[in-house]
């Protein structure tokens, strides 16, 4: 029994699934169950693992001639998603960037916020236009931010990209959906736009943005969170490390990714529950 489940329609900028239908000269035709097709060229087909009457994911998107046309690979943002692309061709009238796939993801100039240079990257949202089928690129992300803030509680993770450095922190896009803020003072690891991390809700506020943070709030969260950070370490490093309640709050925040104040906090639970010993200059693993 199959657990795929055809798609009713076929579906630009999504993953489909869909049945192998006919074997032609250009490659196997994909048939959704409304009779749909489309075309997955030669290069993506894999004959052993596509005999007619197999269900197949494919991405689908629109070739050169605005036709769709399926393929294997997966983009690095589907439709609705946001990707930090580079820019690798820049026209009067747009940019294309790499957004993964062998067909380039076009950015119209009405959809910029700045010029883009060759070469840099920019965080973007893979949009439809409608009328004509194709993707586009938009850095112009602030319509789509979803102000239903139904569903959403303190502590609730998240996906998110982290969209722009402020004053404050970063600017990040939650879940897709979300306009959210990582504040500086609560980092305790590298971060850079583009990188997608996991968060954590610490409040919605009332004018529709999250205040988030990448640990859990309160403070048996964090410590559960801490302690196998610290174990998982302790194991990777034969069951020894050179730390201490007295070592440096910024070595503490480089090595472990947590403030002085936490890292202390769960040695003493660590050492309470018997799972660590605390020597002169190290912490031993029991």
């Amino acid at each position: 029994m199959n657990e795929k489940s055809k798609n009713l329609t076929i579906n630009i900028g999504e993953i489909n699934t869909l049945e192998v239908s006919r074997d032609t000269d250009y490659g196997l035709f994909l048939e959704a169950k409304d009779g749909n097709e489309v075309l997955l060229p030669n290069v993506y087909v894999m004959e052993d693992e596509m005999p007619i009457g197999a269900l197949i994911d494919v991405f689908v998107y629109t070739d050169s001639e605005d036709r769709p046309v399926a393929t294997t690979k997966i983009p690095y943002a589907k439709l609705g998603e946001y990707g930090y692309f580079t820019v690798v061709d820049y026209k009067s009238y747009g940019a294309f960037v790499n957004w993964g796939l062998p067909k380039d993801l076009f950015v119209p100039l009405s959809q910029q916020k700045e010029y883009f240079n060759i070469g840099k990257k920019y965080l973007l949202r893979v949009c439809l236009d409608e009328q004509t089928g194709r993707l586009y690129g938009t850095q112009k992300i602030g319509k789509y931010f979803n102000r239903d803030m139904s569903g959403l509680h303190q502590n609730k993770m998240l996906d998110a990209i982290v969209l722009a450095k402020t004053p404050l922190g970063f600017k990040v896009v939650a879940d897709n959906q979300y306009e959210g803020m990582l504040f500086d003072n609560e980092i305790f690891e590298e971060i850079r736009v583009g990188d997608r991390k996991k968060v954590y809700i610490k409040k919605v506020r009332k004018d529709y943005k999250l205040d988030l943070s990448l640990q859990p709030i309160g403070k048996q969260a964090t410590i559960s969170v801490a302690e196998g950070t610290i174990l998982q370490m302790l194991k990777e490093a034969g069951g020894t490390l050179p730390f201490t309640y007295k070592s440096d709050a910024e070595e503490i925040k480089k090595v472990f990714g947590m403030s002085k104040k936490n890292f202390k906090r769960t040695l003493t639970e660590l050492i309470e529950s018997k799972q660590i010993q605390l020597l002169d200059n190290a912490i031993v693993l029991l």
